[in-house]
């Protein structure tokens, strides 16, 4: 069974195909600038060959007859036909309190989909723009597979996604924490569990997706207690230009002194804020760290708040679920940022955790293992993440059943 993923934006569109007997990548590409000037296709097969297709794109339709030339013709070719790609399972960020399971496309759930998107405006627009586009492309006979990043966080108890304002305005409006990046969160538990040889089921996992984006979840048995990220995915702890949880009167503040608008005041908080706001160089580790060696203070107080706030809501997590077997780093950040997994780990002791230092320096670049100590209590991983192939694990299992 061959399947296409997709994650569509409102001026892109990622894709992956999937040999499903062997859980292979046949074709992964991406279209850029769709709507603007200088889009453009770019395709990479298995064997490390690249292939670019410079063409006005418009829409998303157009993005996917290119994304269609790419698979079937020329030299990027790599099925004979649209009648090899057996269903599309595709990305959407946000599916509410009402979306909170895969499920098939149809014209009410693309529409409530786009109902939802005031709570993700940068992109649910995008993903019915992308959905709509892969129908209209490929035919309405062709499954076509909804994943949410929300869905696997939809196991929270009421105490854990309420906030504490007046209750009506959950009521209108959905107020409520969500949890983003569950579909990174789903693959790395299961993959834990899978390395560790036990059940999923019986294990208490601390997974943190570590990147320009971050979250940190309790996963206490394969369901999800708690989570970092709220009703959007500003919350939590100090990302790459978002600030996470600040508080609410200090946003109140500043908007008085400032003069900001609703929408300054997001642009501010999602694009100005974080490891950028603090430290004036730059949203990428690999920069702070650079800076920080050459003595940039605030380099250096960007990245050990990020650390702080990790080791925090670690230790709460370990609270909310009465234990922890294994904590889990992934993520562009924590797959690859060696001295960051050695200073959170060196502050959790008291869970036991022991890193082994070896280890931890060697599991960089896409390897996995374990990064902790023999005899350590608590056993710590390092997981490379694949939402992409959780996408299409999904997909054919929702189309098979």
């Amino acid at each position: 069974m061959n399947i296409l993923v997709i994650n569509a934006g409102s001026s892109s569109l990622k894709y992956q195909l999937f040999d499903m007997e062997r859980e292979c990548v046949l074709a992964k590409g991406g279209c850029e600038r769709i709507g603007l000037d200088g889009s453009r296709l770019e395709t990479r097969l298995p064997n490390g060959d690249l292939f670019e297709i410079k063409a006005p794109m418009p829409n998303h339709t157009a993005a996917f007859a290119l994304v269609k030339q790419a698979l079937t013709e020329g030299a990027s070719r790599v099925i004979a036909s649209l009648q090899a790609i057996h269903a599309v399972g595709h990305r959407v960020v946000q599916g509410g309190a009402t979306l909170q399971k895969s499920m098939l496309a149809s014209e009410a759930v693309i529409a409530e989909i786009e109902r939802l998107s005031e709570l993700a405006p940068l992109h649910n627009p995008g993903h019915v723009q992308g959905i709509r586009a892969c129908i209209a492309a490929f035919g309405e006979a062709l499954p076509q597979v909804l994943v949410f990043d929300t869905a696997f966080h939809s196991t929270m108890p009421p105490e854990a996604y309420m906030f504490p304002l007046p209750y009506e305005y959950y009521e209108k409006y959905g107020i409520r924490r969500y949890g983003f990046h569950g579909t990174s969160h789903k693959f790395v538990s299961q993959r834990c569990a899978a390395v560790m040889r036990r059940p999923l089921e019986e294990l208490k996992i601390i997974t943190c997706h570590l990147g320009n984006g971050s979250s940190i979840a309790a996963v206490k048995h394969g369901r999800v207690v708690d989570t970092t990220m709220g009703m959007t995915p500003l919350d939590g702890f100090l990302m790459g230009t978002r600030c996470g949880a600040v508080d609410p009167s200090a946003i109140l503040y500043l908007q008085e002194k400032e003069g900001w608008t609703p929408g300054q005041t997001c642009d501010v908080l999602n694009k100005k804020s974080g490891a950028l706001g603090i430290s004036g160089v730059s949203s990428d580790d690999r920069d702070l760290r650079a800076a920080a060696v050459n003595g940039n203070a605030r380099a250096e107080l960007a990245r050990r708040i990020q650390r702080y706030q990790v080791r925090k809501y670690i230790g709460a997590f370990a609270a909310a679920m009465n234990g922890c077997d294994a904590i889990v780093f992934t993520g562009g950040i924590g797959e690859n940022t060696t001295d960051l997994r050695a200073d959170i780990c060196e502050n959790l002791g008291y869970l036991g955790v022991e890193l082994d230092a070896a280890a931890n320096e060697s599991l960089i670049h896409g390897k996995e293992g374990a990064i902790s100590a023999a005899q350590a209590k608590v056993a710590v991983f390092v997981l490379p993440t694949n939402e992409e192939i959780m996408i299409a694990r999904e997909t054919q299992e929702l189309c098979a059943g």
